[in-house]
């Protein structure tokens, strides 16, 4: 299998913040049916990872609206796929503590219920990194620069981008 294409982390975070209070017209807004967070994390992602995987229904894609895989949009799924064991295209990420967190890594909150249910964007990260320090962009209550410590949730885990793996050459 080919290296892993570096993550540019930077373009990540512009649209982060570029984004984060208004919607690209060129994506869905899923807030009233059941949140944007994970829609704007995936453009995020996208946008400093440059590669989709359109395998249906374990991929991680985005067409239109009715066109799109679960892991563009739903927490779980969306965490599946970045930390899946195949060696298939698109970014890569692994479950990390927050010690090894980077702008454009990404961090998801499980709050009353028995899944995890929001994923923002990390935008900076303090040193050493704490729940004060580590500041996030989100959509679904909109943010930009929040503070991870300004979230009441039961728990949290955190997504370390490793890179992107390339289509397969053919």
């Amino acid at each position: 299998m080919p290296e892993l294409i570096p993550y540019d982390r930077q373009a990540a975070v512009r649209y982060a913040h570029q984004w984060a209070f208004s919607r690209n017209p060129r994506y869905f807004d899923f807030e009233t049916i059941g949140g944007d967070c994970t829609n704007f994390a995936s453009q995020c992602l996208y946008q400093g990872s440059g590669v989709m995987n359109f395998t249906p229904d374990f991929g991680w894609y985005y067409i239109d609206a009715g066109h799109k895989a679960p892991a563009w949009t739903g927490v779980p799924y969306f965490y599946n796929f970045m930390t899946r064991r195949e060696a298939s295209q698109g970014p890569v990420g692994v479950a990390a503590s927050p010690d090894m967190l980077l702008p454009g890594d990404f961090v998801q909150l499980r709050f009353a219920y028995d899944t995890f249910g929001h994923t923002p964007i990390i935008v900076e990260v303090g040193d050493p990194p704490t729940l004060d320090n580590i500041l996030v962009a989100a959509h679904s209550q909109d943010a930009d620069f929040r503070p991870l410590s300004t979230y009441y949730f039961q728990e949290i885990r955190f997504l370390h981008i490793l890179g992107t793996r390339p289509p397969a050459a053919g």
